[in-house]
């Protein structure tokens, strides 16, 4: 039996209207010391958008995403998910309404697979049976085997440990997902692969996102909108293509050119392979074309 919604629901925010936003933040600062994380920061992020928070270390990045499920408390301003004040939504039922994914994935090492995946939900009340069938609707939505769910996590290779991640944080059917650098320890293909696989289950369960990641490309390739942030403030805000295409701001046009000049360098050697490979194609063309022109001679004078 399919696990019921109710049994798995976390007790959260209410979902937001067509026309609200699903997390607003507005003012919102946060000082340590004499330095300031964030500065006076707004931000509306509208139900359903994929939003990648990028800039340099310190920026302010992290933190922005932290208060966003109460895990930083900001000095000051207003921060909202579902049109609610999180200060307001008791800390435990507000995380378990927004998944959260980390970049070293952090998952319970003495417990099996499926005991990770399933602790937010038993934690919030869902009967063994109901949790059990989680487990494995999770495990084929992340792509894994269901046996994996009676492994440990050490039995797993590091890509296959940060989809368990992603399924323990969608295990409560969250409509909020806070991903920080999720991919960044993983090889290149890994990483592609993940992002891809992810950028696909935003879209079929109609996620909220928020991303945090140092990679522009990363951000380019799979956000429906970027964030720039410098020294705790919001510097840029706009679509992949307008920030590539250019910007007034020096700090965001040095961000984005290096990525600019590495698609543009893949571009032209993509041109150079095609015509590589046209030219050989010509030449091999040729040369069977004179070792059909030998062989028919060669018949010929055997006539």
């Amino acid at each position: 039996m399919p696990p019921s919604d109710e049994s798995l629901a976390a007790p959260a925010a209410p979902a937001p209207t067509s026309k609200s936003a699903a997390i607003e933040l507005s003012r919102v600062s946060k000082t340590y010391g004499e330095a300031a994380a964030l500065n006076g920061v707004s931000l509306s992020i509208r139900r359903r958008q994929f939003v990648a928070l990028v800039g340099g270390s310190g920026a302010g990045k992290t933190t922005l995403l932290k208060t966003i499920n109460a895990l930083i408390t900001p000095d000051s301003g207003s921060v909202k998910v579902g049109g609610r004040e999180v200060a307001t939504i008791e800390p435990s039922f507000l995380r378990r309404s927004i998944g959260y994914v980390f970049q070293g994935v952090r998952l319970f090492p003495h417990m099996m697979v499926g005991e990770n995946i399933a602790i937010t939900p038993r934690l919030g009340g869902a009967p063994p049976e109901a949790l059990a069938d989680r487990v494995e609707e999770l495990l084929d939505l992340v792509g894994l085997p269901r046996e994996f769910a009676g492994r440990m996590p050490d039995a797993l290779s590091g890509g296959q440990q940060q989809r368990v991640g992603v399924a323990r944080a969608l295990a409560a059917k969250p409509p909020v997902m806070l991903m920080d650098e999720p991919f960044g320890a993983l090889d290149p293909v890994t990483r592609d692969g993940l992002g891809n696989d992810f950028r696909k289950l935003h879209n079929k369960l109609r996620l909220t996102t928020v991303m945090v990641t140092h990679d522009v490309m990363e951000a380019a390739l799979l956000a429906d909108r970027i964030v720039v942030m410098d020294e705790g403030r919001i510097i840029a805000d706009d679509t992949p293509a307008a920030l590539l295409a250019g910007h007034a701001d020096k700090r965001v046009k040095a961000l984005f050119e290096t990525p600019r000049r590495q698609a543009g360098r893949v571009a032209r050697l993509l041109v150079e392979g095609e015509a590589g490979t046209e030219a050989d194609n010509e030449l091999e063309a040729s040369a069977a074309a004179r070792e059909d022109e030998a062989a028919d001679k060669e018949g010929g004078d055997d006539a």
